[in-house]
């Protein structure tokens, strides 16, 4: 996935999860933040930051807040709402007969609904809820960042798809170059940990799905 108008700037602060104040050449934006997550080993001042701006009258700031620099070098894509679309991408050159994002089952919206046709008169049903890694530590990812109930929730609905015959997965869209693997953040999330180990027993699939990343773009690279 591409943005257009993309600028760096330069992180000042974060008085909230939905806003940063930085620096465009010197001069100070206060531009929206593309993520609720914590963030706080990305957005740190003097940061390298990228910042998009959409177009959208009406909007109280300009700029949205899309990737950072980690101090490791490392670029990281921090927009929640880029993993989706990046997985489309990916999912629409996969072969599948039928493609519907935000699918109802159970008490949740899962990500993607799929279908394909095998050739032998049976079609196989998929269900993939997505979750987008932003948080690194030695070479491996990380998720969450913050506590997340949804998430959870989401694993725990896999795990009936799973009883009721589909095929169900958990993709982790890894918001940056270099790693192979999302590990569960048990210290911020025990909850989201036992569900993520439950899903791997009941034959849920985890799926790692490795990006490249520019300033202005998020690209799926797993074949």
């Amino acid at each position: 996935m591409k943005y257009e108008n993309v600028t760096p700037a330069v992180f000042i602060d974060r008085p909230n999860r939905f806003i940063a104040n930085v620096s465009i050449n010197g001069r100070a934006e206060t531009v929206h933040v593309k993520n609720t997550g914590r963030c706080r080993e990305l957005l740190i001042p003097g940061a390298e930051v990228f910042l998009t701006k959409p177009g959208t009258k009406g909007r109280k700031t300009a700029y949205d807040l899309i990737a950072v620099r980690k101090d490791n070098g490392l670029l990281i894509n921090i927009d929640s709402q880029a993993p989706n679309k990046a997985a489309a991408e990916w999912l629409s050159g996969k072969g599948f007969s039928r493609i519907i994002p935000e699918y109802s089952y159970g008490s949740s919206r899962i990500d993607f609904f799929m279908e394909k046709n095998t050739g032998t008169g049976i079609t196989e049903k998929y269900l993939m809820e997505i979750k987008g890694c932003t948080l690194e530590r030695e070479g491996t990812g990380y998720f969450p960042d913050a506590p997340t109930k949804r998430g959870a929730r989401h694993l725990r609905e896999l795990i009936q798809a799973a009883r009721e015959g589909y095929k169900a997965c958990a993709a982790f869209v890894i918001q940056m170059d270099g790693i192979t693997e999302v590990l569960p953040n048990t210290d911020t999330d025990p909850d989201f940990a036992a569900a993520y180990e439950e899903a791997k027993r009941m034959g849920v699939q985890i799926l790692f799905l490795c990006c490249h990343v520019e300033p202005d773009s998020l690209t799926i690279i797993t074949t």
